[in-house]
């Protein structure tokens, strides 16, 4: 069975009393009917939860000798990033230690 909001996998679950399968992914709910049976041999592996970083930790980012286009700071924090397709080169990114001022520098 799938969710009908999702499509996702539903999965058997006994919840005290009554029978339901649930959708792992958006929470949606639906009741076995009383009398229906349902074998599920397979076992699911516990999905390690990501942690989003949202800002990023400058300490740890190498810096460089760079004049920065605001305001003329020449030191700034870098770091690569593959922004097109693998075939060609990263993106080099740049944050100024002074002012934080951001720039991209394609390679």
């Amino acid at each position: 069975m799938f969710c009908p909001k999702c499509k996702s996998l539903l999965l058997p679950k006994n919840d005290g009393r009554k029978k339901k399968m649930v959708c792992m992914s958006c929470g949606y709910e639906e009741l076995m009917k009383d009398g229906s049976t349902m074998t599920f041999n397979e076992k699911l592996k516990e999905r390690k939860k990501i942690e989003v970083i949202e800002k990023k930790d400058e300490g740890s980012l190498p810096v460089t000798d760079i004049s920065c286009e605001k305001c003329d700071n020449n030191k700034a924090y870098f770091w690569l990033l593959q922004t097109r397709s693998s075939d060609e080169p990263e993106t080099k990114f740049y944050k100024c230690t002074e002012c934080g001022h951001i720039w991209r520098e394609y390679l």
